[in-house]
């Protein structure tokens, strides 16, 4: 009798760490996930962004007022001094990370930063602020226990950021959120010859799990 043995993948932490750290006289806060490998991301990140390979993210909190013109050595230099290595996402907030929203939903999980100070909404008259801007103040970061196509990556941003804009109204905030808002979506790498799922939009079955998860967390991240 042939016995097959399924590849051991890692249990992705359902919280991430808060680290903290002080940096020109002010004590700050980061959350990291350390997925380790067999995990890919979507993220409209400063630091390793788009969609690829990553195991680790890093949610930072900075300085209200944040002027440096280099996040993205900045980030490196932070997920360096913490030990981290290979490719990861680098998120900045100026919102206390501290005080994030998690919620969970069917395997999914996703945890919100939030401030709002500076908000609106996306179709907005108006010129464009000139890059670059402040750090995000809405950061979110969800976590998919499956494969997902690439298509379906691009799927679940649209859908974390629906569910985020439902949050928000939910809150009684009228607005779709912050100019400089950020999103990190991980799903599972797909196996050798194995099946990612296609679909993640909100009637989907990772999708509407993804959803829930995001709304309750940003929910929660507001209050």
């Amino acid at each position: 009798m042939t016995v097959v043995v399924e590849p051991t993948l890692p249990v992705p932490p359902a919280l991430p760490e808060l680290l903290e750290r002080d940096e020109d006289g002010q004590a700050l806060g980061a959350l990291l996930w350390r997925h380790g490998p067999g995990w890919r991301a979507v993220s409209s990140a400063v630091l390793g962004g788009g969609i690829g390979e990553r195991s680790w993210v890093m949610n930072v909190q900075v300085a209200h007022g944040y002027t440096r013109t280099d996040p993205e050595a900045h980030l490196a230099g932070l997920a360096r001094r913490a030990g981290l290595h290979g490719p990861g996402v680098g998120l900045m907030t100026a919102a206390d990370v501290a005080r994030r929203g998690a919620a969970s939903d069917g395997g999914v999980d996703a945890v919100a930063t939030a401030g709002i100070d500076v908000r609106g909404w996306a179709a907005a008259p108006g010129p464009a602020v000139p890059a670059p801007q402040p750090p995000g103040t809405i950061n979110i970061v969800v976590t998919v226990p499956a494969p997902l196509t690439d298509a379906a990556l691009v799927n679940a941003v649209a859908t974390a950021t629906e569910a985020k804009v439902q949050a928000l109204l939910d809150a009684g905030h009228d607005c779709s959120g912050t100019p400089t808002d950020a999103v990190c979506v991980l799903a599972r790498t797909p196996l050798p010859g194995g099946a990612a799922e296609p679909f993640a939009g909100p009637r989907s079955l990772w999708g509407a799990r993804l959803a829930r998860a995001v709304h309750r967390a940003v929910g929660d991240a507001l209050r």
